[in-house]
This record gives C-alpha cells, sequence and structure tokens, in this order.
C-alpha cells in the first residue's frame, strides 16, 4: 500500500541530522529541558503495534507496573494500513503514545518530524551497547545525540537448503555466489529450481545489496542522495538477471499457495532469507520436515563473513506523546528484558536486537524441524556480520512499488533488473522532490 505523505518545509527537513536535544548538563536537568523526565501520579500510554499476541507480553508490563499502565492497540501490519493511520493521527494530533514501526519506514517519520528523540533519556543512551551494532544505528540514521526509536527485533540472513536433495545429488553447498550459480545448473539437471526469485520483495534484493556493500542513500543533513544504481547493487542484479535469463530460477509470486508448494513438494530448492523465514517453511512446506538446513549467506567473496539483513523493527515514542519518559521505559523493558523477549519470540517468533537475546534459551536448541539442527546459532553469527552504515530512504514504500513493478516486468521478459532499478531511481528522485524534500544532484 502506498503511503502518501504530506509536504516538507526545507527548514523540517534540515534538522534531519540534528539532534532535538541537547547534550549538556547532568541527566536530571538534561531529561527536565527536553521533556524526558517522570510524570507526576499514575499513567496510562497507548502503544499500537501488529504483533501476535502481543497483549500477553504487555499483561506481564501491566501487572508488575501499576503505576504506568499499557493500553493496546492492535491493526494490520504497517504497510497494511497501520503507517497511513499514524500519519493521519500525527496530522490530527492523537497519535498513540508509541508505534511498531520497521526500520525502512523510520526514516519516514522522521522527516515528518513524528518521532521523539529520546537520546536525552538517560536509560535510554546507557541502554546502547545492550544493541547489536547495526540495528542501532537503524534507530540513530547516523546522528549524534539521537535516538528515535527502541531496536525491537532483526532479519539476519542465511541459507536455507533441501540438505537431503543436496546430498542426494552429491551437490555441495555453496558457500559463494558463484559456487550458487554452479549449484543452480545441477539442480536444474535434477529436475528443479535451486530458488524462486521474488517478484515483490524489494527488501529481500536489498538484503542481497546490503551484504554486497550497496548504499542506497545516504543524507548529509540537509539533502538525501538516492544510488540504487551502484556498483555494488548493479553486480547484484547483473548476477540474479543471469540466473533469471538461464531459468535457473522460478518466478513464482511469492506467499501464495504455488510458492508453498514450490517448497513443499521439492521444486525450490534453497531460500536466502531472513531468520524468521524459519517459520514460514514450516508453516508452508511441512511434508519436508528434518529435510532443511542453514548455512551462511553465500559470499561474493571466497572466505569473507558478510550477511545482508531483511526486516525488523523498533518500537518508537511519537512526538506528542505526554509521556515519554515512562514510553521509554516500556520500550526498553520490552526489548531488552529477557522475560519480554522470551514471550516476544514465543508468542511471535521475533528475533531479539540485543546481543544478549540471541542467547535466549528458546534460541539455543535444536530445532526439529531442521533435523535437530541449532539453527538460530547460524543467524546469530550473521547478525554480528551485517554492516551497520545501510540507510532508508524516506519514501521506501514508493521505492518498494516502483521497483517491484520493474521486477515483474523483467521476470516476465520485459526488461531488465537493472532497467527496473533505473526506473525506481527516477521515480524516487522525482518523490522526493515532490514532496519538498531536498536530494543533492
Amino acid at each position: 500500500m502506498r503511503i502518501e505523505m504530506r509536504a516538507l518545509s526545507v527548514v523540517l527537513v534540515s534538522a534531519l541530522a540534528l539532534g532535538a536535544c541537547s547534550s549538556g548538563g547532568s541527566s536530571e536537568n538534561t531529561a527536565a529541558s527536553t521533556g524526558c523526565a517522570p510524570s507526576e501520579g499514575n499513567v496510562t500510554l497507548t502503544y499500537t503495534t501488529w504483533i501476535p499476541g502481543i497483549e500477553n507480553v504487555v499483561k506481564v508490563w501491566n501487572d508488575k507496573n501499576p503505576n504506568i499502565q499499557v493500553k493496546v492497540q492492535t491493526g494490520p501490519n504497517g504497510n497494511g494500513g497501520t503507517y497511513a493511520n499514524f500519519f493521519n493521527q500525527l496530522k490530527a494530533g492523537n497519535a498513540p503514545d508509541l508505534g511498531h514501526i520497521e526500520y525502512d519506514a523510520l526514516p519516514s517519520f522522521r522527516v515528518q518530524d513524528g518521532l521523539t528523540n529520546l537520546a536525552d533519556c538517560t536509560e535510554v543512551t546507557a541502554a546502547k551497547d545492550q544493541f547489536v551494532d547495526w540495528t542501532w544505528g537503524q534507530v540513530t540514521f547516523g546522528e549524534e545525540n539521537a535516538v528515535y526509536g527502541i531496536p525491537q527485533d532483526a532479519g539476519p540472513m542465511a541459507l536455507f537448503y533441501r540438505k537431503d536433495l543436496f546430498e542426494k545429488n552429491n551437490i555441495p553447498v555453496p558457500a559463494t555466489w558463484d559456487e550458487y550459480a554452479v549449484a543452480a545448473e545441477k539442480v536444474k539437471a535434477a529436475g528443479g529450481y535451486i530458488t524462486n526469485f521474488s517478484q515483490s520483495d524489494i527488501n529481500q534484493f536489498a538484503g542481497f545489496a546490503w551484504q554486497a556493500g550497496g548504499r542506497w542513500f545516504a543524507n548529509d543533513g540537509s539533502k538525501w542522495t538516492v544510488n540504487l544504481q551502484d556498483e555494488a547493487t548493479t553486480k547484484v542484479a547483473g548476477y540474479w538477471q543471469g540466473l533469471i535469463d538461464a531459468k535457473l530460477v522460478s518466478a513464482v509470486p511469492p506467499w501464495t499457495t504455488e510458492w508453498d508448494n514450490a517448497y513443499n513438494t521439492g521444486q525450490a530448492w534453497t531460500w536466502t532469507s531472513a531468520v524468521w523465514g524459519a517459520n514460514s517453511i514450516m508453516s508452508g512446506a511441512p511434508d519436508t520436515k528434518g529435510k532443511w538446513a542453514v548455512a551462511p549467506m553465500p559470499q561474493w567473496t571466497s572466505g569473507a563473513t558478510v550477511a545482508g539483513n531483511w526486516g525488523g523493527s523498533s518500537t518508537a515514542v511519537f512526538k506528542g506523546s505526554k509521556h515519554p519518559y515512562e514510553a521509554a521505559k516500556f520500550a526498553l523493558w520490552l526489548n531488552t528484558s529477557e522475560e519480554a523477549l522470551t514471550l516476544l519470540n514465543s508468542e511471535a517468533q521475533l528475533y531479539p536486537a540485543t546481543k544478549a537475546g540471541a542467547k535466549l534459551p528458546a534460541l539455543s536448541e535444536g530445532v526439529e524441524f531442521y533435523g535437530g539442527q541449532k539453527i538460530y546459532d547460524v543467524f546469530a553469527t550473521a547478525s554480528t556480520q551485517v554492516a551497520p552504515d545501510f540507510v532508508w530512504g524516506p519514501t521506501m514504500t514508493s521505492t518498494y512499488a516502483t521497483a517491484s513493478d520493474g521486477f515483474k516486468a523483467a521476470v516476465s521478459g520485459n526488461g531488465t533488473l537493472l532497467d527496473a532499478l533505473k526506473t525506481t531511481q527516477t521515480k524516487t528522485v522525482e518523490n522526493l522532490k515532490s514532496q519538498s524534500i531536498p536530494v543533492a544532484e
């Protein structure tokens, strides 16, 4: 769903890289000066999210914190309508105190000046080292004295593969993308496809580009730079175009019955996906129980150890909240306490953004569906290998939509992935300019 964003003034966008709060003074004085001081009396916070089972997690907090109660409001996923609601609520001045926002959507809210900078809430600043470095970068945008959300979950990527089929056909598990292409030919000869190239999961492609060193957006404090055709991204697009042209990958629409069947029947042998993909395979391909395994993401250079990321989200405090101190306190508990992280994993299979979260008992055990392999060890390592300097642009929903249209055309033989990226580059710049968001030429 396309999110229509209100036009911005140059002054507002110029504030993007500026800390909204001073970093000087004592923590008490600083908190008071930025409105991040404890509220008087009892507080009720509103929190909007689409996390399954979140009510059970929040109940634990409410039972232990009678003076700070959290009221949950659930809705569709972000691009399914919740983000549009957030923007409308911000405009009307009745946004919830806290909202669930994915990393790639955060910049949209930042340029709208819709987020509370929590940097001078001292508990927030002190929590930085608890999070995997790159996830902290996702909520600070590289700004000093700025924290626009608390990292919640992550989507480090790895290679899901049909261990039984690779072994039966004597095909080595590919450790590099060159080896992956060779394996694709052998899989095709055996009657299958090495994977399905998604026509619409542009954030998966972004994960591929992220791993390769692509950097699509940058902001210097006054202007945005857009580069969807950088050298790394061009390399990734050319690689997948080669597999498409050679008919070594299928191109079934993702998240469909046809897509599930391809994996459930052994037509598709691998999926380079995020940690949450483990559950997608389990639910979509139940007949393959015990036949899958997980390996590190293939590398562009032999011996390298670099991973991409697909997904992940934060808990943000909206501008206008009357209780940012209490909201930040709840957001930290939700995303750092072992109690909450364990519940979030069991209720919604969220993979924690904290360093300690990767060591939760539930993530340290072998997974029966994957032959008893401790698959989360692979993702824990991958999460430490994600580069921290990938920046999302402020209009990702429309960027994704344009790219998806081009990718669909490419897999149908009408153009190429590089053509799609060129068009997306042009339209993204036009979109930014149409909203008075300064762009570097």
